[in-house]
């Protein structure tokens, strides 16, 4: 899979992907049935005929663990843990993306620059009624180089359309392009920049992980493909752009230059503010996009939609590769689950081995550069419960877990988007540390109730007959 047409060829000969030929208004109508049908585990879907334009707009592509495991390459009936360890496996061996010449680049179709550049001549959603404009960029990513190292990243950032050929640019404090942004202001030189909107799903995923920094996206979604990520140069700034892209907009981000924007409905369910603020924006330079092109846009809002299972796939697998790192024996699996955004909430389960072993696993995961930013709450369970069965965390919770062996982390990063905080106080978060396991230093532990191996083969034995 290279592109977002071979998602759509998969998807459709799987049954996981649906055409929807009626007229669709991109103003609500379009977003509410997309929503309405996530939430009903549906299709992913490609709208192809949207009122007052000619161009499709996709949407759901990776809200379930299925879709996700066909764009990673793997079993359809894989969960999202087996997909954290298939990451962790795949992604071992680094793989930079390679260069190709821009005459076969379909991104290169068509080029718009001066006075032909005209953003709504997408079919940009207004996804909810209280958002402060249509967002062009919620399923893409941005494109940015370390002006000092050369590093490249892909980072996911929503992108509000403010004008014909202005974008919003929501950098988060601390976050790459954020870096990268404030090294750019003290040479006193604007940005480059690119936004990718529709490419192969898997860079839409990496641009929503915790790639550490110094590594780049490109490579990592090389490794999990297992060759190469096939780019070309830009036409208007010095960064390597995907080949098969769908559209990109090339342009440059001023630090020291604001426009109003927001708010947006984000994937808490909440808004992350009440009003506009004045935010960075990117002064788009040229278009480029293929004949015929594909938007490719989320829904974001309450889970679970592409924005939490992109970030369960991708924090998980992050969280999940991190701690193994640490060399920390035992460990079992992680599950972050998706209504959770993958981000705020761990489950681990571990076979204990020594006194303290759970208080080390449960420390660790807030110390993971993935679980140092946003991760509140980490429950470890033991070996015989797995993490993503719900309601056995539930039972080990009821009957294992002890409040005085848990731990309560005052301070920790937040994330701006944490509804569970004051809108001006979002910076801090408190963690808790949630032990539910039977303490390993015991001596007499209690004597779990057990069915007799036998009788099981016996009953097994007998079940037709017993009308079962």
């Amino acid at each position: 899979m290279k592109d977002m047409r071979d998602f759509i060829v998969e998807g459709e000969e799987k049954g996981l992907v649906k055409r929807i030929t009626a007229e669709v208004d991109w103003n609500l109508e379009l977003s509410h049935i997309a929503k309405l049908n996530e939430e009903a585990g549906g299709p992913a879907l490609l709208f192809e005929n949207v009122k007052d334009y000619d161009t499709p707009v996709m949407t759901s592509v990776c809200t379930t663990t299925e879709r996700c495991a066909m764009i990673m390459g793997q079993p359809l009936d894989a969960s999202l843990t087996d997909l954290y360890a298939a990451w962790a496996k795949l992604g071992e061996t680094l793989i930079p993306p390679k260069e190709i010449d821009k005459s076969e680049a379909p991104c290169k179709q068509n080029i718009l620059t001066g006075g032909d550049i005209d953003l709504y001549k997408f079919p940009v959603p207004q996804w909810y009624p209280l958002d402060g404009g249509r967002y062009i960029g919620t399923a893409h990513y941005f494109i940015t180089k370390d002006p000092e190292t050369g590093w490249v990243n892909l980072g996911t950032y929503r992108a509000q359309l403010l004008g014909k050929d202005k974008i919003g640019t929501q950098f988060i404090k601390g976050k790459h392009a954020d870096i990268m942004l404030k090294k750019y202001q003290a040479m006193g030189k604007p940005m480059p920049c690119a936004s990718v909107i529709g490419c192969d799903p898997l860079l839409f995923i990496l641009g929503a992980a915790r790639v550490s920094a110094s590594v780049s996206e490109y490579d990592v979604a090389g490794a999990i493909r297992g060759e190469a990520v096939k780019v070309v140069k830009g036409e208007t700034v010095d960064l390597p752009i995907p080949a098969f892209a769908e559209i990109v907009l090339e342009g440059e981000v001023d630090a020291d230059k604001f426009m109003e924007e927001g708010p947006f409905g984000e994937y808490t369910g909440y808004y992350s503010g009440v009003g506009t603020d004045p935010r960075n924006f990117m002064d788009v330079k040229c278009i480029t996009h293929r004949d015929n092109p594909i938007l490719w846009g989320t829904t974001v809002g309450r889970a679970v939609t592409d924005t939490h299972m992109t970030m369960a796939l991708s924090y998980g697998a992050t969280l999940w590769e991190q701690l193994l790192q640490m060399k920390i024996p035992g460990l079992k699996a992680v599950y972050c689950p998706p209504e959770g955004s993958g981000r705020f909430l761990a489950i681990i389960s571990m076979k204990q081995m020594y006194p303290g072993h759970a208080d080390q696993v449960l420390t660790a995961a807030i110390s993971t550069e993935m679980g140092a930013y946003g991760l509140k709450t980490v429950i470890v369970v033991d070996e015989d419960i797995d993490p993503w069965d719900i309601p056995r965390v539930m039972y080990a919770l009821s009957f294992r877990f002890q409040p005085n062996r848990s731990q309560v982390i005052k301070r920790g990063r937040s994330t701006p988007l944490d509804p569970s905080l004051p809108i001006e106080a979002r910076e801090i978060t408190g963690r808790l540390l949630l032990d539910a396991t039977i303490p390993y230093d015991w001596k007499q532990k209690p004597i779990p109730i057990e069915l007799d191996p036998q009788m099981v083969e016996r009953v097994k034995g007998r079940w037709t007959e017993l009308g079962l």
